[in-house]
């Protein structure tokens, strides 16, 4: 996740910096931080930002990945969103196995996600 990006989820999130501070354990000078492209914001973070981005958005009008992505019968049954049927939480889900194989860690991972429609449906877009 961006600087840019952060900022537009914190906001979409309707949350100060203060806040966001208090909601990732972290202080407010570190949210001005990752903010400011002076850190980077750790996987942990920002696996938790998008998942609170995802209950705000309307779940009922995404369709769940393995739709989206027309994945065939032998892909979706060794892929965890299948088995756990969280299809429109896919992105959050370690091992799945977008573009034909899980992916080794969470960058890698968000890679493919942040160009897949099952993630581009949350509120802040990509």
């Amino acid at each position: 996740m961006k600087s840019g990006e952060f900022s537009g989820a914190r906001i979409a999130l309707g949350k100060t910096q203060a806040q966001m501070a208090e909601l990732l354990r972290v202080s407010a000078k570190t949210i001005q931080s990752y903010e400011q492209g002076w850190r980077s914001i750790p996987a942990h973070a920002e696996r938790q930002i998008l998942f609170l981005l995802s209950l705000k958005g309307s779940r009922k009008s995404r369709k769940p990945c393995w739709t989206l992505r027309k994945c065939p019968p032998e892909r979706r049954r060794k892929c965890p969103a299948w088995e756990f049927r969280a299809g429109k939480l896919c992105w959050f889900i370690n091992g799945t196995i977008c573009a034909g194989k899980a992916q080794r860690d969470w960058d890698a991972k968000m890679r493919i996600c942040r160009s897949c429609k099952a993630m581009a449906s949350l509120p802040h877009g990509k």
